[in-house]
């Protein structure tokens, strides 16, 4: 339901609008899971490029640090589609073949949340939307930006321990 009234938003609404609701709407359930406690499921994508740098995106709203593409996933989503789907609306990549790298078990906004986490190599740029992502930009892993989202150093540890086994293999 939240993604349709999302994309309504986004052909109804001009951009700085959109975005401006995005922060009320973030802020809203930000709460909303610190009362409910509901379990909730996402996605997040480890996006390299050729020279095997880490694309890193900021958003129109929450924390202003660097994190990593993804989102949240429907009631009986596939993790698969929902990472696919994530990629093309926030930063216009089509991929086909995604690699998962596992699952992480957390807490999120307070609810326990259940992340299943992706890698895949790309050759096009990313496109970010311009509403709910800002900037998207590939960096050296040597050379991460400072302000990074609280979830980026695990999830890297996973994709780093993932890459360094296959480079065994």
């Amino acid at each position: 339901m939240l993604h349709l009234i999302e994309k309504t938003a986004e052909k109804v609404l001009p951009a700085s609008l959109h975005r401006s609701l995005l922060k009320v709407a973030h802020r809203v359930r930000h709460r909303w899971r610190k009362w409910r406690k509901t379990p909730i499921s996402g996605i997040s994508v480890i996006v390299t490029n050729q020279a095997g740098e880490v694309m890193l995106l900021r958003h129109s709203y929450g924390p202003k640090a660097w994190g990593l593409p993804g989102g949240g996933m429907a009631q009986g989503e596939d993790p698969v589609v929902c990472a696919k789907r994530e990629l093309r609306e926030e930063v216009r990549l089509d991929v086909e073949h995604l690699e998962p790298l596992g699952i992480l078990n957390e807490t999120l906004s307070g609810s326990p949340h259940t992340s299943h986490v992706f890698t895949v190599e790309v050759t096009q740029d990313p496109e970010p939307d311009g509403r709910e992502i800002l900037e998207a930009c590939f960096f050296a892993g040597d050379a991460l930006p400072e302000l990074l989202t609280r979830n980026v150093p695990k999830r890297l540890a996973m994709w780093k321990a993932w890459r360094d086994h296959s480079k065994d293999s």
